[in-house]
């Protein structure tokens, strides 16, 4: 089941297009704009770069859509599927993966019922995990967008996914 956010349905109907339209007229979305700043934009208000946007900042940018693709592909930091409203991150960094990063990842799994690059049905919940978070001194760490999640152990795990919204966790 999708989450409907601001009046549509995310993962099937994507955003109207005047809404689109409303926020790239907002950005003063032009030629001369900072093409990747306009991305982070949009994908910040609807959490994934929409076609409908893309094409239409290709219009106004009048930068040809494969080389606006060619953009979005070349940095992980952008989005064309919708995911979730939060975004969890496991490390799996050496530190980390000494002290059970691996049996934190395997409870976040079982108790959102995901697997890594996996959304709940639900839109609230994407899972990945990355190389580094930076923060070996809280291993094993996970963040839930910008929040670390330190010293985890897998007893923590559905209380810390409750309070971000979870209201059911599968595993419990």
């Amino acid at each position: 089941m999708s989450e409907a956010t601001n009046g549509y349905d995310r993962e099937r109907d994507g955003p109207p297009a005047d809404e689109i339209t409303a926020l790239l007229r907002d950005l003063n979305v032009s030629p001369e704009s900072n093409l990747i700043g306009v991305l982070q934009h949009v994908q910040s208000r609807f959490g994934y770069l929409p076609h409908p946007a893309v094409e239409e900042i290709s219009r106004r940018t009048r930068i040809r859509l494969s080389r606006v693709y060619g953009l979005i592909s070349f940095y992980a930091q952008f989005y064309t599927e919708p995911r979730g409203l939060h975004t969890i991150r496991c490390c799996r960094g050496t530190a980390c993966h000494v002290k059970g990063a691996r049996s934190v990842a395997a409870a976040v799994e079982r108790a959102l019922g995901i697997k890594e690059g996996e959304t709940t049905s639900d839109m609230m919940f994407y899972l990945e995990t990355v190389g580094c978070l930076g923060t070996c001194f809280l291993a094993p760490v996970m963040m839930i967008d910008d929040q670390y999640c330190g010293k985890l152990t897998p007893k923590r795990i559905e209380s810390i996914l409750r309070s971000y919204g979870a209201e059911e966790c599968a595993g419990g």
